[in-house]
């Protein structure tokens, strides 16, 4: 989309809301998601076999995690903590952040925007990697996975109401930035903007059949437009 196009829709936002993996960091750059998520397979299956065949061919992390959850809550707790060690793990090998999305962070606080993290990952990867990369300091305020209750994750509004409360915005004064249709679908549920991020060559028509009210190539472009205010 053009800049000016992209300048109205972060214009009225007062709370910056950034989907973690991918706006932000390759989660599992360094630690492949498939190789992760057999690996919470083997668990689970080794607790429960009848899951095996629900589980064949997830190369999800987060999605195992749903599935394991909604079968068995006890087991779901074993594979949460297993995945949250996973993920701290993979961070530590995720390299650099996504090209321009240290950039749009820093450029939304200096712009006095009120910033948090929404994420389907860990609260405590997410610290981890903006601890390591020097960026905590232009976030306020982490809203990770909800701890036993994977039912809460986006889609479900639930991360972006609780960062924004956290930040003292309205919601529907908050834009979230994230890669996928459920970042979407949770922003427009509450009212929020929804800006995707296509870094990959099949996300734009995505993103726009979502909804999206505005799809950007590269996370640059929000700091752009920001350092241009």
């Amino acid at each position: 989309m053009g800049t000016d196009e992209l300048t109205d829709v972060l214009a009225d936002a007062q709370g910056f809301l950034f989907d973690f993996d991918g706006p932000l960091c390759d989660v599992f750059a360094g630690r492949p998601a498939p190789r992760v998520a057999g690996e919470l397979t083997e668990l689970a299956v080794g607790w429960e076999p009848a899951l095996a065949e629900r589980l064949h061919g997830v190369d999800d992390p987060i999605e195992v995690l749903r599935l394991v959850h909604a079968a068995d809550v006890d087991l779901g707790h074993e594979v949460e903590r297993a995945l949250t060690a996973a993920e701290v793990e993979a961070v530590a090998v995720a390299g650099a952040p996504t090209p321009g999305g240290a950039a749009a962070l820093r450029a939304a606080r200096e712009a006095g925007r009120r910033v948090a993290v929404v994420s389907n990952n860990s609260a405590e990867c997410v610290r981890a990697y903006l601890d390591r990369h020097d960026l905590s300091a232009y976030v306020l305020e982490v809203v990770g996975r909800a701890e036993h209750q994977p039912d809460l994750m986006k889609p479900n509004p639930h991360p972006l109401i609780t960062a924004a409360e956290s930040l003292g915005v309205d919601v529907t004064r908050c834009v979230l930035i994230g890669d996928s249709v459920t970042d979407v679908q949770a922003a427009h549920a509450v009212g929020a903007v929804a800006i995707g991020y296509a870094g990959g060559t099949d996300q734009p028509e995505l993103l726009v059949e979502a909804g999206a009210d505005a799809v950007i190539r590269t996370m640059q472009a929000v700091a752009d437009v920001l350092e241009s205010e």
